[in-house]
């Protein structure tokens, strides 16, 4: 379950997230800022998880199922 968390997903939004988390990480160790730190963190979580602000998939717009499949008689009207 966690490897395939982990190995499958991966998407552009995913490794700049990376991509970020590192680079952040690499500037706040270097600078010794813990603020970055802990951004260097959310970034580096939100990579590893395939996670985003608002949770997995979170921010996407719901997919609206029908209400069946319902085949309704369309009644025509000849126009002359």
């Amino acid at each position: 379950m966690i490897n395939q968390m982990l190995f499958t997903g991966w998407n552009f939004m995913r490794w700049l997230r990376l991509g970020l988390g590192v680079f952040i990480a690499v500037q706040a160790i270097q600078t010794s800022d813990p603020f970055a730190g802990f951004l260097a963190t959310f970034f580096l979580f939100q990579a590893v998880t395939n996670t985003g602000c608002c949770g997995a998939a979170g921010c996407a717009v719901p997919i609206s199922k029908a209400a069946g499949n319902k085949v309704e008689n369309v009644e025509f009207e000849e126009v002359k």
